[in-house]
């Protein structure tokens, strides 16, 4: 008698498992990354004597980057994580919104003022 080759319930529920854990790991780590970029941009937005050369470009990658992280956070959690709610991710999200706002007022008055 040939045997299955078809994993067992078991086995299934095992990988399902496995996988659950490996997007909550990620989103975990996507989140948190997001925030900590988004610390990092506020506080540039609000001393940006602390950087004095090139101060609107870090703000402005530092809120694309935070945009990209919250985001795959997202996509990550609404496709892998039963009962996903998010809100991280949604607070970093609105953070690298804030960011790129500013900074790009900012490297736009930059480039103006160069042209003039």
């Amino acid at each position: 008698m040939a045997r299955s080759r078809r994993p067992s319930a078991a086995q299934r529920a095992a990988e399902k498992a496995e996988a659950q854990a490996a997007a909550r790991r990620a989103v975990r780590i996507c989140s948190w990354a997001s925030l900590v970029t988004a610390a990092l941009g506020i506080l540039l937005l609000a001393m940006p004597k602390l950087l004095p050369v090139g101060s609107p470009w870090v703000q402005l990658v530092l809120g694309a980057l935070t945009l990209i992280l919250s985001f795959r956070a997202r996509a990550i959690g609404m496709r892998g994580v039963e009962g996903f709610d998010g809100r991280l991710s949604l607070v970093g999200a609105l953070a690298g919104f804030v960011i790129m706002f500013f900074a790009g007022q900012a490297a736009f008055s930059v480039l103006s003022a160069l042209s003039h």
